[in-house]
């Protein structure tokens, strides 16, 4: 008995050591997830409705001054993401004409155009199927994006009135508005809601929406309520009006 006990005892520390050494995947996306919270660094989820009118110099109700827009615009840019580096055009054209199976066709159509020469030289009327067989097209276009063709609208307050515009005009301090199945257009501050739920899935990987409203519910940006982030979707909720704080 003595001696199973000691060898159940090194079971259990060994499957605990083993533990240790490799987290499971789960534990893993927690983990990740816990590291991307700690980077965020946000506090504009903490102030006040006054302290936000003082630091955006947003009019509440009215918005932002149409002329006051535009110099944000030109100062901060476009609210849109920075795409990282592309290849050039015509070597993904190159890639596609000679990469791959390219080659073989190549190498068929050469073939082909041999045959032909060759019949050309020993008949007086050659047939042309080797010549058409010898023609080769290759083409390569990478289609543009459905949103860089139908680019997404934003309705946003200004000068008191609604307007809708090009959600890459959407400038820090805007006032706007969205509505269930809308997409968030900007990271943006709420200042009130009505039975408002957006889907984070794609950002915190939360498979549930989660409820937003103005009031601050966690010192996490994250985590706390009164937050939407860039991307993500407005699943329900009658209206509700945010204010943009970053892009």
């Amino acid at each position: 008995m003595g001696l199973g006990t000691g060898n159940d005892k090194y079971k259990l520390a060994a499957a605990s050591e083993d533990g240790a050494k490799k987290p499971k995947k789960g534990k893993r996306k927690q983990m990740d997830m816990d590291d991307l919270k700690k980077e965020v660094d946000l506090e504009d989820h903490k102030l006040t409705m006054d302290e936000l009118h003082h630091k955006y110099g947003t009019d509440l109700t009215r918005g932002l001054s149409s002329s006051r827009a535009k110099e944000i615009l030109a100062c901060d840019g476009p609210n849109a993401l920075t795409p990282p580096p592309t290849t050039p055009e015509w070597i993904k054209f190159c890639k596609q004409l000679f990469g791959g199976f390219s080659t073989l066709l190549w190498i068929g159509a050469i073939l082909c155009f041999l045959a032909y020469g060759i019949q050309a030289a020993s008949e007086d009327e050659p047939a042309n199927d080797n010549l058409y067989l010898g023609i080769v097209l290759a083409s390569a276009k990478i289609m543009e994006s459905f949103k860089n063709l139908v680019p997404q609208q934003a309705l946003v307050i200004r000068d008191g009135e609604k307007k809708c515009i090009n959600a890459e005009e959407v400038v820090a301090g805007d006032l706007v508005e969205v509505k269930g199945g809308d997409r968030i257009p900007a990271d943006l501050r709420i200042i009130s809601a009505h039975g408002c739920k957006v889907d984070n899935s794609s950002l915190t990987g939360e498979s549930e929406p989660q409820t937003r409203s103005p009031d601050f519910s966690n010192e996490n940006p994250l985590e706390t309520r009164n937050i939407a982030f860039f991307s993500t979707n407005c699943v329900e909720g009658t209206q509700i009006k945010q204010m943009r704080f970053v892009g």
